[in-house]
């Protein structure tokens, strides 16, 4: 009876921090102040089967890495509190993350966290949170038809990702540190 009464106590002591743990994606997936994308793997898998020339190198390397990739969700917002919790969540999934990088600039911040793969050049969890970016951008851009000043951008690609394959596709899509993502501390 004591042991089950050790892990009820446990399991209430945890509750909270499971709650406040909740995937920030889920919490804001249905709210209208961000712009919410998630690809679920099915549609990587439907982009993995799309022919694509098998003589380019860099095609096909693309490919397998869309092919590694489970799943990619992203949260677009100019809400300042919306942008707090998310900065919040950030700060408290870093004790299960890695901190690859951290870029500050102009009162910005961009941060690379992953979470370890099978080796020290894949991992299973890729998070990128930026954040002031209003600071950055002085003009307002234009984002689901309207024009905002966007707060903050946090990006989640989950599966086995090979570090030195994203940071190819970051620094050809001009992603600022993107080229330091293979690149472990």
């Amino acid at each position: 009876m004591k042991k089950k009464s050790i892990l009820i106590i446990m399991a209430l002591i945890l509750l909270p921090v499971t709650g406040m743990a909740q995937n920030i994606f889920d919490k804001y997936s249905d709210d209208t102040n961000v712009t919410y994308v998630s690809i679920k793997p099915k549609m990587f898998q439907m982009i993995a089967k799309i022919g694509i020339d098998t003589e380019d190198a860099e095609a096909m390397a693309y490919m397998d890495m869309v092919k590694s990739i489970t799943s990619f969700k992203t949260i677009v917002t100019d809400n300042k509190s919306i942008s707090e919790d998310i900065a919040k969540w950030v700060k408290s999934s870093s004790n299960t993350l890695e901190e690859l990088m951290e870029v500050k600039d102009e009162g910005s911040e961009v941060k690379f966290y992953v979470k370890e793969g099978k080796d020290s050049d894949h991992v299973k969890e890729l998070l990128i949170f930026v954040n002031g970016m209003d600071k950055i951008l002085k003009e307002s851009v234009e984002v689901d038809g309207k024009q905002r000043k966007i707060e903050t951008v946090i990006v989640s690609l989950t599966g086995d990702i090979n570090l030195n394959e994203i940071s190819k596709l970051t620094d050809k899509m001009n992603i600022p540190g993107g080229k330091h993502l293979g690149k472990k501390k």
